[in-house]
């Protein structure tokens, strides 16, 4: 009798820990990167009333006669299935597409996180909302080491692209080649020094018997000469020259009539320039623009996967932390096999399904009413016992 009691105690705690997991994943619903739990429950130890026998000549064998005393919660896992995409338009918002999970750094730990709303701190690092630090590899010169240890990514405001030398100029367009001889043409190139200094390149093309006479002139003193010739309007001679270092490409310039539409099509050089912006690439790259028009890799972003993410400590924050059972972490980059890919943007959404967890609801209230019922009856059953004698 007192054992159906105490199956019934333990019944109760059960389903309530199975309402306590699934009220949590309903509050979570809405939150970004959370995973769902699921109660698993097992019995107990059973009493063992008769023991097992086995067959003789003349008497068959007989079964154990057990009476089981009660449940347990055998384990809360979490499921981490992909969550759905929800569409932010915020450049520092990442999602992950596979198994892996962003690393942040805080009070000299590292955590876990399936979450990708990051902000940038005072600091110009990046940094969850409860202050975690994004972990990757920051990049030297525009080359990433990611066999080196991870560290908090810093993609400060005044990070500077250095000044790029001009060594190679280029025209296209056409030279009109009814023009008279004498007529002259005359471009102006602006050029960088190393220190990022500009300077003006005059390039002065005169009509000649033959063809036409190119001369540069650079701001710093240097000169150059070449002669441009042309049949039926394609250039046959002269396509370069060179003025005080810098190349001067003129293979795409064209000699027909009637037009001069002549015009310095690009230079490699530039001068120093400011951090605008940063994009994120699918390998994990944030990749700076800046001032000067160039693009540069500032880091890499890290991700870490686990041979049994299951094994992962919920630590607060939409965070976890490795544990014994998980398995160390196991540090890659996006796009690596079983770790994924990022995407800007966007943020992974909660992967708790509603109707599911209020079809749990019920099942778990019905499990509780049921177990409270045998409470009840087995008190009805022992005041039964004590009425026999009045």
């Amino acid at each position: 009798m007192l054992r159906s009691l105490y199956s019934g105690i333990s019944g109760l705690r059960a389903h309530q820990t199975m309402l306590d997991v699934t009220g949590n994943n309903i509050a979570n619903v809405n939150t970004a990167g959370f995973k769902a739990s699921s109660t698993e429950f097992q019995d107990t130890l059973s009493q063992l009333t008769q023991g097992a026998g086995a067959p003789q000549a003349d008497t068959g064998g007989t079964n154990p006669a057990q009476v089981g005393l009660g449940v347990r919660v055998a384990a809360v896992s979490t499921n981490f299935s992909q969550g759905s995409s929800q569409t932010t338009g915020r450049g520092t918002d990442m999602m992950i597409s596979g198994e892996g999970f962003f690393i942040t750094g805080k009070g000299g730990q590292q955590f876990y996180t399936r979450a990708g709303a990051f902000d940038m701190d005072a600091a110009g690092r990046l940094v969850s909302p409860d202050g975690g630090i994004l972990q990757g590899w920051s990049a030297v010169n525009g080359a990433v080491n990611v066999g080196g240890a991870v560290g908090p990514i810093t993609l400060s405001p005044n990070t500077t692209a250095p000044a790029v030398a001009t060594s190679r100029s280029s025209l296209e367009g056409n030279l009109p080649s009814d023009a008279a001889v004498g007529t002259s043409v005359e471009r102006q190139v602006k050029v960088y020094g190393a220190d990022g200094a500009s300077r003006s390149l005059t390039l002065t093309f005169s009509r000649t018997a033959a063809g036409w006479d190119v001369a540069g002139a650079d701001a710093n003193g240097a000169s150059g000469m070449s002669s441009l010739t042309f049949a039926n309007g394609a250039l046959t001679s002269g396509g370069t020259m060179a003025v005080g270092g810098i190349t001067v490409d003129m293979s795409s310039v064209t000699g027909f009539a009637g037009m001069n539409s002549l015009t310095v099509s690009n230079q490699n050089g530039s001068a120093a320039g400011k951090l605008e912006s940063f994009t994120l690439g699918g390998d994990g790259s944030l990749i700076g623009s800046f001032s000067n028009g160039s693009k540069q890799v500032l880091a890499r972003v890290a991700l870490a996967r686990f041979t049994n993410p299951g094994g992962l400590e919920k630590a607060g924050g939409s965070t976890y932390v490795a544990t014994a059972s998980s398995g160390a972490a196991q540090v890659g980059s996006p796009g690596d096999p079983g770790i994924g890919t990022l995407a800007s943007g966007a943020l992974e959404m909660s992967n708790v399904d509603l109707s599911q967890e209020f079809t749990n609801l019920i099942v778990a209230q019905r499990g509780f009413q049921a177990n409270a019922r045998i409470i009840t009856t087995s008190d009805e059953v022992l005041q039964e016992l004590s009425n026999l004698k009045r």
